[in-house]
């Protein structure tokens, strides 16, 4: 990892995450451990130990998963997991934040969860953020061809994450497939599509006019695209909008796009100034919105909602995952 790199991660990300970043085991050899047995080693919380820990799905040193392989005589379900820290920090080893991937592995599905290139790895990627958000893509690609060897069902892959790793999840969600069915390359030729989105306090724009109009002290977004402060990033909004629009979940979002959950530690309060801007759940409702016009099911959670189907992302996760094939959603 380059000096630069190693200073905005010490900025960006708490003490208790940083030692987080544990060593692994060989790169893409089997855990000698048993599943179920002990804790994985690095990992915050009480994780199990991954089937297959630090396997490379590109070139970078930041190209590497962790796969848990639910035990199970089909195919199983898929969670992929994309970890937060405003695409300037965070590794996988914070999972535990996202997920619960033992109640995810009870149920049948398996899971694995990403590093990806951060903004300052990005030098020559315009805008940065297509470093991190093509990385989850080709990550996601990866796992599909590997559906046979750890035995995936290529059809039922959601996804968690929160804050910016919710973002490029819903992203995904939204984009068109990316799959070259003409490439020569195995991976590329796979689907990038999505089953479902369960995340933790996701960016749904990142649109600067509409993140003001929704909460009016935004500040956030504008290192995704080079910007050094909000005010650039607003005053530079109409020439980099084809970018915004590419890169916004809420911009890309069709009729025929996945259901999502969203969820958020405080109510919204649409207009008005926030105490978390980056992660308020005015985000939630904003997509909610335009998902309604769409006709695509959008689930908002958070304190004192109305009416709430899935306490939590495994809630959500679980049940769109082993629903009987062909059941209505």
């Amino acid at each position: 990892m380059n000096s630069i790199c190693l200073l905005v991660m010490l900025a960006t990300i708490t003490l208790a995450e940083f030692s987080a970043m544990g060593d692994e085991t060989s790169p893409g050899q089997p855990n000698p451990k048993p599943k179920g047995a002990g804790k994985a080693t690095g990992f915050e919380g009480d994780v199990p130990p991954p089937t297959f820990s630090g396997v490379h799905y590109g070139e970078h040193e930041r190209h590497v998963l962790d796969f848990w392989g639910a035990q199970s005589d089909k195919p199983t379900p898929l969670v992929l997991v994309i970890h937060g820290g405003g695409w300037m920090g965070g590794s996988k080893e914070r999972m535990s934040r996202f997920v619960d991937a033992q109640r995810l592995l009870d149920a049948g599905i398996s899971v694995a969860a990403i590093n990806y290139r951060l903004m300052c790895h990005a030098e020559g990627v315009v805008p940065p953020v297509k470093a991190p958000m093509h990385d989850a893509a080709r990550a996601l690609q990866f796992l599909r061809s590997k559906a046979a060897e750890w035995n995936i069902d290529p059809s039922r892959i959601g996804a968690a994450g929160g804050s910016a790793g919710a973002c490029t999840s819903l992203w995904l969600a939204y984009h068109d497939d990316m799959a070259d069915p003409d490439s020569e390359d195995v991976v590329a030729r796979q689907s990038t599509r999505l089953t479902c989105v369960a995340v933790k306090g996701p960016q749904t724009t990142l649109d600067p006019a509409q993140m003001k109009e929704w909460t009016p002290n935004s500040g956030y977004g504008g290192h995704a695209f080079g910007k050094k402060s909000f005010n650039q990033f607003l005053a530079d909004r109409e020439a980099i909008l084809p970018w915004i629009k590419e890169y916004s979940p809420y911009a890309l979002a069709t009729p025929d796009d996945p259901l999502v959950c969203l969820f958020y530690n405080t109510a919204p309060d649409m207009g008005r100034d926030q105490s978390d801007p980056t992660h308020t759940a005015n985000f939630g409702v904003g997509l909610q919105q335009r998902c309604g016009e769409l006709g695509i099911p959008c689930e908002v959670v958070y304190p004192q909602a109305e009416d709430v189907r899935h306490a939590t992302p495994e809630d959500f996760l679980i049940e769109q995952l082993t629903r009987p094939s062909g059941q209505t959603r």
